[in-house]
């Protein structure tokens, strides 16, 4: 399978867990106005992004686990390059990395969480590929 038909691309590029092709958020994940606001349905294949109300309210637990994963990330390079940091300035650079990125994780959560329960679909993707070549084609 091609990356770009894969579970890592759909969540680390923010895509559609079924056709890895329409856009899963609103807006970027650092714009303020509609900070991670997922869309309701897939521009692409139309799938319904939320199966109940509050759906996403369960990407909070992974959001937990990306935020100590970076955390442990930062840590290691701090340590691998041997930056001369006390326990203070190494806490401080794991917390400002983490503020930075907190728009992102929360992105990449809810991406994860819709993974867990929207399968990709091959023919859907497929077709879904086709038809934004015939509408390149018409617009060219």
């Amino acid at each position: 399978m091609p990356f770009k038909e894969s579970k890592l691309y759909s969540i680390l590029f923010l895509k559609c867990p079924r056709c890895c092709k329409g856009e899963f958020l609103e807006a970027n994940p650092y714009k303020i106005r509609n900070f991670n606001k997922v869309k309701k349905h897939c521009p692409k294949c139309n799938l319904k992004y939320s199966i109940e109300p509050s759906f996403y309210y369960g990407s909070m637990y992974v959001s937990y686990a990306v935020g100590i994963a970076v955390a442990v990330a930062v840590y290691t390079l701090i340590q691998i390059f041997r930056v001369d940091f006390s326990l203070l300035n190494t806490f401080i650079a794991i917390i400002i990395v983490l503020l930075l990125a907190m728009p992102y994780i929360g992105a990449v959560s809810k991406s994860i969480w819709a993974n867990i329960f929207f399968n990709f679909d091959k023919e859907i993707a497929a077709k879904v590929k086709r038809e934004s070549k015939n509408d390149s084609r018409i617009k060219g």
